[in-house]
């Protein structure tokens, strides 16, 4: 965070960080189901999967109220389009892994969720660079 960064973005970096965990352990247990095939690590992965959803929507609209607020740049439209992306892909990946049993992960589930787990890091990476921040001191 740079000097330009008030409370709320800190508060906004503390949402985002939430998503990039849970994400990135949701395909980490899609990885151990796959190898294991004991059922109890898919449904951990399903409720990661909706706990990084839950607050990568959160981060979504704030980054929504940003840009309504008048803070535009490319990186802050790219931040957005990220999070939003992960959204979409997010809430797919959910529905994916509430199916029963093998088909719940298989190929697609871990495809979803190591490409939502990528644009989480990616969106954390963005907001935890600084750019966003220096991009708003311009």
């Amino acid at each position: 965070m740079t000097a330009t960064a008030g409370p709320g973005r800190a508060l906004q970096g503390l949402i985002l960080s939430v998503p990039v965990a849970l994400f990135s352990l949701g395909t980490a247990t899609d990885a151990v189901y796959l190898r294991t095939a004991q059922m109890q690590w898919s449904n951990f992965s399903s409720w990661a999967i909706v706990g990084g959803l839950v607050f990568g929507g959160a981060a979504f609209v704030w980054s929504l109220i940003d840009l309504a607020w008048g803070r535009r740049g490319v990186l802050r439209l790219l931040y957005s389009g990220v999070l939003g992306a992960l959204c979409l892909v997010g809430l797919a990946n959910a529905f994916k892994h509430s199916q029963d049993g093998w088909s719940s992960v298989g190929a697609l589930g871990v495809t979803l969720s190591a490409l939502c787990c990528g644009l989480a890091l990616i969106a954390g990476w963005l907001r935890y660079s600084g750019m966003l921040d220096e991009e708003a001191g311009r």
